[in-house]
């Protein structure tokens, strides 16, 4: 049996692999070689023969489970050089691992089905699994600012602070941030983009989130920013919001709303936006007919999170009669912040150590370079989506997109105090 998952193995890495150069050493020490052998060539070592028979059967769960383990190996721990090469075949022409994964891809599909029911008590704990880990570990890899989410980057080499603050400048602008305005801001986070609003903008913002951890550090930072009589965070779910609000923003939150909420909550997006109202809502897209999530992403990192196709997001948007006043679509700047993501917490492993064990190490590891290199080769982007009642309510040209804005405050403008 070991024979036939190997022979197997074999078979479907000649099937996806065509360029680039692999070395791939089975438990035995036999190495088969794929692509032209230079001596750029990868190598990688897979420990176990039960390695080997988890690949063939479920590479999408088992690549990152066999690294996470350490059952599988990569000379020079090239993670992001094997990830970049394996992803390049892989998503080339959307090749096919092998005949026998379409059973288990069904199967994973149907299960992953019944997790997109999120309800606000499953939407909770899905928050904790991810969002409430120790803060100490995204002051590891995050800007100063913790801003989790794509940075919009002018020019590759942009830094990521500078990159970050592109994005949430770009997103007042879409919003047309007056000052008092009423702003929702549905997945706050740790309130980053909040409090710039209320700062700079003189927005009056609610911030909403499911995570403690979150919540708490938000509130901090309002208080000692002396923001709090301007933004108020509360720990709760879009569907518990009640009232109207001139401005909704959702950055990185859509994602985790699940596919079968989607209908609820672009419903409430309708009912909380007042009838001259802008929304914003900013989020990780596929640019392919819809398909389910990684189940690796889903089972250690983003449970019950759903990515979007493009179709998926306007059906529901036209369902509510919203307008689509603007649609952009960011390529590839994810995969430029994700590099920074990651470089970051590498140069900081040994204090992540201090924090979480070896296997959580690698995971996070595995995580950021997969994603990374999905958004460079797979069809992923972010999509901003720019929603209105009215058809008039933004201008019909996207000059107003670009240059100073009209309404940011001075550093010194005083704000006026409204009831």
């Amino acid at each position: 049996m070991t024979t036939l998952w190997k022979h197997a193995l074999h078979k479907a890495l000649l099937t996806v692999w065509q360029h680039g150069s692999l070395n791939l050493v089975m438990p035995d020490g036999k190495i088969c070689s794929f692509g032209k052998v230079t001596s750029a060539s990868l190598t990688v070592r897979l420990h176990t023969d039960e390695t080997v028979r988890r690949l063939v059967l479920n590479p999408d769960m088992a690549l990152g489970e066999v690294y996470m383990d350490g059952t599988l190996t990569i000379d020079g721990d090239d993670l992001q050089g094997f990830l970049a090469l394996l992803f390049s075949n892989l998503y080339s022409d959307d090749r096919k691992w092998g005949w026998w994964q379409e059973p288990f891809m069904k199967a994973c599909a149907a299960f992953q089905g019944l997790s997109q029911g999120n309800v606000i008590g499953r939407a909770r704990r899905n928050v904790a699994h991810h969002y409430d880990l120790s803060g100490d570990l995204y002051d590891l890899f995050l800007d100063d600012d913790r801003q989790y989410s794509c940075a919009y980057f002018r020019h590759p080499a942009e830094t990521l602070e500078a990159a970050q603050e592109n994005k949430k400048r770009h997103i007042a602008r879409k919003l047309m941030i007056a000052p008092n305005m009423r702003l929702l801001d549905i997945g706050c986070g740790w309130g980053g983009m909040a409090l710039m609003l209320a700062r700079d903008y003189g927005a009056r913002v609610t911030g909403i989130t499911l995570s403690k951890e979150q919540h708490a550090y938000a509130v901090k930072r309002a208080k000692e920013e002396k923001l709090s009589n301007r933004v108020a965070f509360r720990l709760a779910d879009y569907r518990e919001v009640e009232g109207n609000f001139d401005r909704i923003v959702s950055v990185g939150m859509f994602e985790h709303v699940g596919k079968k909420c989607f209908g609820s909550y672009f419903s409430a997006i309708r009912s909380l936006l007042k009838a001259d109202g802008i929304a914003l809502i900013h989020t990780i897209g596929c640019a392919l007919p819809p398909r389910g999530p990684s189940p690796w992403i889903d089972k250690y990192i983003f449970p019950g999170g759903y990515i979007p196709s493009v179709s998926e997001v306007m059906q529901a948007v036209e369902n509510e009669a919203l307008w689509a006043t603007d649609i952009e679509c960011w390529r590839l700047h994810y995969a430029y912040t994700l590099r920074h993501w990651y470089d970051r917490f590498v140069r900081n492993e040994e204090k992540a150590r201090a924090l979480y064990d070896e296997r959580f190490i690698r995971m996070w590891r595995f995580y950021l370079a997969a994603c990374e290199q999905t958004f460079r080769h797979n069809h992923l982007a972010v999509f901003q989506f720019q929603l209105a009642k009215a058809i008039d309510q933004v201008p019909i040209r996207r000059d107003y997109l670009y240059g100073p804005s009209p309404h940011r405050l001075s550093e010194r403008a005083p704000l006026m105090e409204v009831g």
